[in-house]
């Protein structure tokens, strides 16, 4: 397995393009539970060009019915990306102190569940949150400060890199 660079700068072109809009070649999942880790997930991939189509805990997507869990289920997609040891894209849980452009955070707004997963777009002190903006789907935004949301609780997944064949 060969290890290639997680291309940041085109995750933010991807979030740019996108975040306002639905790319036709992927379903929109607004109507079925949202589409924010999916979106999250296509921004992954125009990083990373790796998908890994493990059926039992890949990520992955054909079409929206031929899609991994991980691709549009917040807790599966930070399953797949911190447990990754085959190819595709994987991270680390990590403290807001570690974050980078391209990142994920998932946000819980009961305190409980997990439940919204938005892309890292701009940092501009990553010790302050309010100087950290996100675009995502389902509230579609692009450059949104990630404190305009009202959660309870955020986690970090920093991207270490991606793994091919």
């Amino acid at each position: 397995m060969k290890e290639i660079p997680y291309n940041r700068n085109n995750v933010i072109e991807y979030a740019r393009k996108w975040a306002y809009g639905r790319n036709p070649q992927y379903y929109n999942f607004d109507n079925v539970g949202g589409d924010c880790t999916s979106f999250v997930s296509q921004c992954i991939y125009a990083g990373s060009k790796v998908m890994n189509y493990s059926k039992q805990n890949g990520w992955y997507y054909i079409n929206g019915n031929n899609k991994s869990p991980s691709w549009s289920g917040v807790e599966f997609l930070h399953n797949f990306l911190t447990k990754n040891k085959s190819v595709g894209p994987y991270g680390n849980e990590v403290g807001q102190d570690k974050i980078a452009l391209g990142d994920i955070a998932q946000l819980s707004f009961d305190g409980d569940k997990f439940s919204h997963s938005l892309v890292i777009v701009k940092i501009e002190d990553n010790t302050d949150l309010n100087q950290v903006f996100i675009s995502s789907h389902t509230f579609d935004s692009f450059n949104k400060r990630i404190l305009e949301y009202n959660y309870e609780k955020i986690r970090f997944i920093h991207i270490e890199g991606v793994r091919k064949n």
